[in-house]
């Protein structure tokens, strides 16, 4: 694998440090504010705004630009809005400078893919968008518990600061790794790349990361009160138990990874029927601590191994303008984490029990499954009726990816 994939595997680890240390900073940043912890959880959701909106915006309108300077670029507004965020005098200037932390995380992990899966063998596509991704679950085993006790001792502005940092460094590998003959993109320009999101096995596909992430957020954005009030963990435990969900999601990537490199459906197909397994045993799971433990792993390596899949069959459903359609994949995972969110805390207000959205995440995996289904179908529907004379390329992947159909 090309040495180039540290430099997307560092950008991804400052931006998946700053996205999940905030529920970590809640009560310092409260405090010091003078605001409550409902309020400033905005600035979590102010976060995900950024993501949602620049993901397809910012990717739309650096179309015709060099990727390896659109990349650059994207890390330099991380580090301003990181840097604004450290220096933010108080709570509405924060909420500012957190949406535009957000706005390149999205096109970052999108661009980045293209240009990642530029750089391989297409037998290879898949495990380089892993590698990248694999910035994004280290974060979740040691950026954020690095970050979050940062902040608790240095104060939570030095925390940003610290983020800006892996930014700065983020920039100066991708100036150094990131070739120039990979990375210009076609000249397909705004029209076409917008065009390229008006396709149905695109907005399946979507719809699919949508319902198969929904179902991850549900349990986990949750799995706190599981944690403690169902499993019995002391609170001073649960930073090390969420620490083994980033190792369960870290091997999760992988592997999905080099299985999608052999088969991309099979491997999110599979992915999806584990977390459906995973997420309604979670309520016997739940019931003791060693296999609450064993749970939370499960759920991250579970989920993940969908990651790469689901990037990079949006990527070859939208061939002609991938980067816009890979970052509205970020857009759509980010609808997920709020979606997700708002629908587990649904059951727990009906008062179905803490562990109950982990039911609701499994049948927001088995939704999953539904509309991958129906994708498949569309692709063979749309493989059998292509015209006579022509040859039509099975658009899933190696060894699929090579097959065709001669009329």
């Amino acid at each position: 694998m090309p040495l180039a994939l540290l430099a997307l595997a560092v950008g991804a680890f400052g931006l998946g440090t700053t996205e999940f240390v905030m529920m970590g900073l809640l009560p310092d940043v409260a405090d010091d504010l003078g605001i409550s912890i409902p309020t400033a959880g905005h600035l979590v959701s102010a976060y995900a705004l950024g993501v949602v909106i620049g993901a397809p915006l910012l990717a739309a309108v650096t179309a015709r630009m060099s990727r390896r300077k659109v990349l650059i670029g994207l890390m330099g507004l991380f580090v301003v809005g990181n840097a604004a965020s450290a220096f933010a005098p108080g709570e509405y200037a924060l909420l500012a400078a957190r949406f535009v932390s957000g706005l390149p995380h999205g096109a970052f992990f999108g661009v980045g893919a293209v240009v990642a899966t530029g750089m391989v063998a297409p037998e290879r596509k898949a495990r380089s968008v892993s590698l990248m991704f694999l910035g994004l679950t280290l974060a979740n085993i040691a950026g954020v518990p690095v970050a979050t006790l940062m902040g608790q001792h240095l104060g939570w502005r030095a925390t940003f600061l610290g983020v800006s940092a892996i930014g700065l460094a983020a920039i100066a590998s991708l100036a150094l790794l990131i070739p120039h003959d990979h990375t210009q993109a076609p000249r397909v320009g705004l029209r076409g790349e917008v065009a390229a999101l008006r396709s149905l096995p695109v907005w399946l596909a979507l719809g699919t990361t949508v319902a198969g992430f929904g179902a991850l957020f549900a349990a986990y954005s949750y799995i706190t009160p599981m944690l403690t009030d169902a499993a019995g963990y002391a609170d001073s435990s649960v930073t090390v138990l969420l620490a083994l969900f980033g190792v369960g999601a870290t091997a999760g990537n992988l592997l999905g990874g080099r299985l999608a490199d052999h088969s991309l459906r099979g491997t999110l197909f599979g992915g999806l029927t584990s977390l459906v397994v995973v997420l309604a045993l979670f309520p016997v799971l739940m019931s003791t601590q060693w296999s609450a433990a064993l749970a939370v792993v499960l759920l991250g390596t579970a989920a993940f191994v969908t990651g790469s899949p689901l990037q990079l069959m949006v990527m070859e459903k939208a061939s002609a303008a991938p980067s816009l359609a890979s970052s509205a994949n970020q857009a759509a995972f980010n609808l997920a984490n709020a979606g997700g969110a708002w629908i587990g805390g649904l059951a727990l207000a009906a008062g179905l029990g803490v562990t109950s959205p982990a039911l609701t995440g499994a049948g927001l995996a088995v939704l999953g499954l539904g509309v991958a289904a129906v994708a498949t179908a569309v692709d063979r529907r749309r493989v059998a009726a292509a015209p006579a004379g022509r040859e039509r390329v099975i658009a899933t992947h190696l060894p699929e990816q090579a097959e065709a159909v001669r009329h």
